[in-house]
């Protein structure tokens, strides 16, 4: 039986190991950090920000062309293109 630490310095050598292989591919590990979009402030904002458009007086302006590009990324049926179609 292993103890936890033997555990924890087999499990560090191996996500080494992974890092060092992807590292070997020309691929580097980057962070990045985004908005919790679950906590109750991030709805309150976008609330906020969305019946501040509503009021706009370029509203309709610029709800036809967030739908203009939403079409466009939707033409496919995919938000993701991966191809040069």
């Amino acid at each position: 039986m292993t103890s936890p630490a033997e555990r924890k310095k087999a499990t560090r050598k191996k996500v080494a190991s992974h890092r060092a292989k992807l590292r070997a591919q020309g691929l580097r590990p980057i962070q990045i950090w985004v908005p919790d979009t679950r906590s109750p402030e991030f709805a309150k904002e976008a609330r906020r920000q969305s019946r501040a458009i509503a009021r706009s007086p370029q509203e309709k302006e610029d709800m036809a062309f967030v739908e203009s590009l939403s079409s466009w990324l939707w033409e496919d049926g995919s938000p993701w293109r991966w191809d040069d179609k």
